[in-house]
């Protein structure tokens, strides 16, 4: 199988209730970094800022991930810890209500940490 050519082709190579929520993450990362571009990087949706990757977000059978996500603020990784999977992952599993607000937190934390 080829790697899709952007990410609207990748949203819709999953089902419908899948596809939301990677759309709704996709809004959320841009309205908090509005000048991110976007690319497919290992086959998954990348953010990219000054050229230089931001964060990553690809779907799986049972949850979505964000890669990377690095050590953040102690108030940040309070809430994070539960959901990391790994040092750099962040997994969101379909069976519970997805934080879209703690995206957001995390997506401007690494948009700081790269300098945008």
């Amino acid at each position: 199988m080829a790697a899709p050519a952007d990410i609207d082709e990748y949203i819709a190579g999953f089902p419908e209730d899948v596809q939301a929520i990677l759309a709704e993450i996709r809004a959320r990362l841009h309205a908090v970094v509005p000048d991110a571009e976007e690319r497919i990087r290992y086959g998954m949706p990348a953010l990219m800022l000054g050229g230089r990757y931001a964060i990553h977000f690809a779907a799986w059978k049972k949850h979505v991930g964000l890669y990377p996500v690095p050590e953040l603020s102690p108030a940040l990784e309070e809430r994070l810890t539960p959901l990391r999977s790994g040092a750099d992952s962040v997994n969101l599993v379909y069976t519970k209500p997805i934080p879209y607000d703690l995206i957001e937190e995390v997506a401007a934390a690494i948009a700081a940490l790269r300098g945008s």
